[in-house]
């Protein structure tokens, strides 16, 4: 019982130190299957990461240009290192004119009720 106690406190202790992102990404319509081509490589490079909790793609319906990636960080300091590494940068840099729009990256906390 004390050690389902202790993972219990260690997960909520995770919980709260973890770090939610999320990106909208319009991609232009002819840059539609390359980009999602060159997402799916990204994410599964990312879903390597030891710091990457979890790392999904969205493709909004009836609109296959329009993404949203949702990833799951296990701190600021993990999600840190992904954002500075060089793949990361050199994904960005190849998606840069297949998209329509700014890049939309926000960062958030779960709060739990």
């Amino acid at each position: 019982m004390r050690f389902l106690l202790i993972l219990l406190l260690a997960g909520a202790a995770w919980a709260q130190s973890a770090v939610y992102v999320i990106t909208h990404i319009d991609l232009m319509p002819a840059g539609t299957e390359n980009g999602v081509a060159a997402l799916k490589s990204f994410a599964a490079e990312t879903l390597r990461e030891p710091g990457c909790t979890r790392f999904e793609i969205l493709q909004q319906d009836g609109r296959p240009n329009h993404l949203t990636l949702v990833g799951i960080w296990k701190d600021q300091k993990a999600f840190d290192l992904h954002d500075s590494s060089a793949y990361t940068k050199t994904f960005r840099e190849k998606m840069q004119p297949l998209i329509g729009s700014p890049w939309d990256e926000r960062l958030h906390q779960l709060i739990k009720p």
